[in-house]
């Protein structure tokens, strides 16, 4: 649970190697037509490009000592043509490369999100919300340059410095020695860095995830907070966090900055060495001063390649730490999901039947240990007992968000491991414990688990739950906008517009989890009235810590010691003097 905690750094499960790099590829293939437009695009530019030093050394050796002024201004104008057609191919090649690489974080981020909505509920418990959200923003935002023209540019410079080279040697081979001296010095610096470089962008990875997660966290808890009056020490915490950022990220830039660094000094050598050796050591028989420009000019551009591929290497090196965080969620197993040969749920009557179940949310730690009921179609069932005991657990089991250690959960004689999860869920309505409300209109609340259901029924289901009254209060009544969590809203409004959504879908088995907790004693008589018709022919399972909201039960299941410590009406279990009625008197004793 350690990578549940803002302050600790996510340790990556397994190391990356170049498999990370190829599934990304991909991604990549679907833009290979573009890539390849944009690639010959890249490629008569830079063709064209390199023509430039070629017409200053004729200019140079030929037409300026034959004073040819036609000719000077023809070579002049065709210099000119070089740079125009060059700077419009390459405006070309950016446009198309923008929409790659937008296209690629599509694709990537909808992937994401598709496998994030498969998770089981136990990858939510295990993480900070502010940790997912970096990955499928931040991170896919950091890499898709590298997936898209990083890529192309890649391929583009290593030909660039194949032209330069043949470029250079066509004019002089004794120089273009000179130039290619760098080399590998440059190659035993790179390999030095290389290693340091992945881990310092590993840790700005950490950081500015353990950042993002406070940050998160904050703003979901800032009424606490302020009631609290924490807002100095908070300020403390994210200082501390931010603090870390950047110590991380100074660190990593240190390590992106010697590249340049080396690149431009190599340069600077290799360009004197160019001009002490062509006018000192050969002297002009060997080496005419156009010749040497033209070799100054390619050795110029022979190194910008380079300072550019390294560049890319720098970007891949940063993309990396982003590359292994994103394909980590890819990779988290959906544990809750259909089997190979799932079946179809045929409609349902609504017999629950709990066959020796164990349960545990961590190995070793059992909730529940070898649990035995049977549920007739029709039941309603509260489950009553002390916080913590397994109440939320049974029936989370039931909905199948976990997969149960052992044993098996039938509904109507199938066991539902063996079918599809959404024949299962779309015969249930479930209210949990958390009523949230999504940004969008109370109608489109309502109507969230059943997209198809008419305006009337949406009406409908609001009135049996007492709803429609407080509704109709607002302006728009069922049209009025409410924000994300339902901020406009009371906490027992927001229940209600829950209590009407989970209703809509017209379930056969009805799981209600707290449903009446936010709700004053007035309104919960009058949403009883409709709860009694809708729970008829309906199998229904009631958590309630007040306990007079559940006397009317078929039965009660008292959850405690990892299983049913007793079971019966309301009054069968007052007759018992057991727990129950312990519970329920000292309830009534305090109201």
């Amino acid at each position: 649970m350690a990578r549940n905690k803002f302050d600790i750094d996510e340790e990556l499960e397994s190391p990356f190697d170049i498999r990370h790099f190829r599934r990304a590829l991909v991604y990549i293939r679907k833009q290979k037509t573009p890539m390849l437009v944009a690639f010959a695009l890249s490629t008569l530019s830079a063709g064209i490009a390199l023509s430039a030093p070629l017409i200053i050394q004729h200019v140079i050796d030929v037409t300026i000592p034959a004073k040819d002024k036609g000719a000077l201004v023809f070579w002049s104008a065709m210099t000119l043509a070089t740079i125009v057609v060059s700077v419009i191919l390459a405006t070309i090649r950016s446009r198309i490369m923008t929409r790659v690489g937008q296209d690629i974080i599509f694709d990537i981020r909808t992937d994401l999100f598709k496998h994030l909505q498969e998770l089981p509920f136990q990858y939510y418990d295990d993480r900070p919300q502010g940790k997912i959200l970096i990955r499928v923003v931040n991170y896919v935002n950091a890499v898709s340059d590298v997936l898209s023209n990083g890529i192309i540019n890649f391929i583009l410079e290593i030909l660039n410095l194949v032209f330069i080279a043949i470029f250079m040697f066509a004019v002089d081979v004794k120089l273009s020695l000179v130039i290619l001296g760098g080399l590998p010095i440059f190659l035993a610096i790179m390999l030095l860095l290389k290693t340091k470089q992945r881990r310092a962008w590993q840790a700005v990875s950490n950081k500015s995830s353990n950042m993002n997660a406070y940050l998160q966290e904050s703003i979901s808890g800032i009424r606490v907070t302020q009631i609290f009056t924490r807002e100095d020490r908070n300020e403390g915490i994210f200082t501390k966090l931010a603090a870390n950022y950047r110590k991380a990220w100074m660190r990593a830039m240190y390590f992106n900055h010697l590249v340049p660094f080396t690149v431009d000094n190599l340069a600077t050598l290799v360009m004197t060495a160019i001009f002490f050796v062509g006018l000192v050591a050969f002297g002009p028989a060997e080496a005419t001063f156009g010749v040497i420009l033209a070799m100054s000019a390619y050795a110029s551009r022979f190194w910008q390649p380079i300072l550019n591929l390294s560049n890319i290497y720098n970007s891949f090196i940063n993309s990396v730490a982003y590359l292994e965080r994103i394909f980590e969620t890819l990779d988290e197993p959906v544990t809750v999901s259909d089997v190979k040969d799932a079946v179809q749920l045929p409609a349902i009557r609504g017999r629950v039947t709990f066959d020796n179940v164990t349960f545990a949310y961590d190995p070793g730690v059992n909730v529940l240990e070898n649990l035995n009921f049977d549920i007739k179609p029709g039941e309603s069932i509260a489950l009553v007992g002390p916080t913590g005991a397994g109440k939320t657990t049974v029936v989370n089991l039931i909905s199948r968000f976990y997969n149960v250690t052992g044993g098996a959960i039938l509904v109507d004689g199938h066991d539902i491991s063996q079918v599809t999860l959404k024949s299962l869920r779309s015969q249930m309505g479930i209210m949990l414990q958390d009523s949230f409300i999504f940004s969008g209109t109370i109608l489109d609340n309502i109507r969230y688990g059943k997209l198809d259901a008419t305006e009337e029924e949406v009406i409908a289901a609001a009135k049996a739950v007492c709803a429609d009254d407080f509704i109709r209060e607002f302006e728009r009544g069922y049209l009025t906008e409410v924000n994300e969590r339902g901020s406009k809203l009371s906490q027992g409004q927001r229940q209600l517009i829950s209590f009407a959504r989970t209703l809509l879908a017209d379930p056969r088995i009805l799981i209600l989890d707290e449903a009446t907790s936010s709700i004053d004693a007035r309104t919960e008589r009058l949403l009883q009235k409709g709860l009694n018709e809708l729970l008829k022919g309906r199998t229904s399972f009631i958590i309630a810590h007040r306990l007079s909201t559940v006397k009317n039960c078929d039965r009660i299941l008292y959850v405690a010691d990892k299983g049913i410590a007793e079971s019966g009406s309301h009054d069968e279990l007052i007759a018992q003097r057991g727990r129950y009625y312990k519970l329920y008197t000292a309830q009534k004793m305090e109201a």
